[in-house]
């Protein structure tokens, strides 16, 4: 049985004007999303992240690859504005406030998408007071217009104008990082118990590392527009097993003392250009393991078990870093914490 959603071997450059050179924003990056799962995409800017999702709407087309959505490829003749799938795949902005007309009511903001799959009013009604229940907005907000919300509650509008379609899968470009941290868990929360009732996958695109970690099944870490590491949530966090994917982790600040991993790994140098990336790994510049090989070709994936999958010839070396492995089983502790997993942090947790 295909899955939901496969991205196979998709490739995105961007033409400079006025040169033969493009920007290199993705190359060659495949994976897959199930029914109901949700799959992260994280990475510093730059990585190609809202890249990936853009061409996955159809808001930009792809230089390569295939993007296919219950085993259909997409295109430009069978996208998500075609009628078969409009709907079926939605979107959750970054900005709440940019995203939603100020000139709109609530209800009518989340009743739009319904008009566009030819709903008729009475059903388009019912369904705004339905969504409007499930994602937290009291009937009585649903006359005013999105500016005299708190950020907190137009996301909750932004959230329910992409579910109210009843899709098979949501994209989440950043869907928390506008937010404080009382509004951000409660959005989390949210998206979970969406999740659940709605049984709807998601494409989770964010750089909040406590938060992919909490709602995520799988984690792709994205460098360059390359996949460098993939695997359960629960695992690349634990023992992440390549040099970017350990960086990228320590580099989290912890707000406890008693955190403070014993060694972390440091990345040196410049972030390489994507418009002349070297070959190779692109991270062979900065890597503290780096080998001649790795600058000759792009090392291929190595399986490490249960669908953890990571592209280095030095992965043995980077799971020697016990130090590193520690910290990251303290900062899912702190995670927990942060998200009201865990009652308390107890002091022999990260000791």
């Amino acid at each position: 049985m295909a899955p939901l959603l496969d991205v196979q071997n998709l490739v995105k450059h961007f033409p400079i004007s006025g040169s033969r050179k493009t920007v290199q924003a993705i190359n060659g990056i495949s994976f897959t999303i199930e029914k109901g799962q949700t799959v992260s995409l994280v990475g510093e800017s730059g990585s190609g992240k809202t890249t990936v999702g853009r061409c996955i709407l159809g808001l930009i087309d792809p230089t390569g690859g295939g993007i296919y959505f219950n085993g259909r490829k997409m295109g430009r003749d069978h996208n998500v504005r075609h009628r078969d799938v409009r709907g079926r795949i939605q979107l959750v902005f970054q900005e709440p406030a940019e995203s939603l007309s100020p000139r709109v009511r609530v209800a009518d903001l989340l009743a739009e998408p319904l008009i566009y799959q030819g709903v008729t009013r009475p059903d388009r009604e019912r369904r705004v007071l339905e969504i409007a229940a499930r994602v937290g907005l009291p009937t009585g907000l649903l006359e005013k217009y999105p500016a005299e919300l708190s950020a907190g509650l137009q996301q909750r509008i932004g959230i329910g104008r992409a579910v109210i379609t009843r899709p098979e899968i949501v994209v989440l470009d950043e869907p928390t990082s506008a937010l404080d941290p009382t509004a951000r868990a409660e959005i989390v929360d949210l998206l979970i118990g969406l999740q659940r009732q709605m049984e709807t996958a998601y494409l989770f695109i964010s750089h909040d590392l406590s938060t992919v970690r909490f709602i995520s099944d799988r984690v792709v870490v994205l460098y360059l527009g390359s996949i460098v590491e993939e695997g359960p949530a629960a695992t690349v966090f634990a023992t992440p097993r390549h040099p970017y994917s350990t960086g990228l982790l320590a580099s989290v600040m912890l707000p406890h003392p008693s955190l403070k991993p014993e060694k972390r790994l440091t990345l040196v140098g410049e972030i390489p250009s994507p418009i002349d990336l070297p070959p190779g790994c692109p991270l062979a510049g900065r890597c503290p393991f780096a080998e001649d090989k790795c600058r000759a070709a792009f090392p291929p994936p190595v399986a490490l078990g249960h669908g953890h999958l990571v592209h280095c010839i030095n992965h043995e070396k980077v799971a020697a870093m016990g130090a590193a492995v520690d910290f990251f089983g303290r900062f899912q502790v702190l995670a927990d914490r942060i998200l009201g997993v865990a009652p308390t942090l107890e002091k022999d947790t990260v000791q």
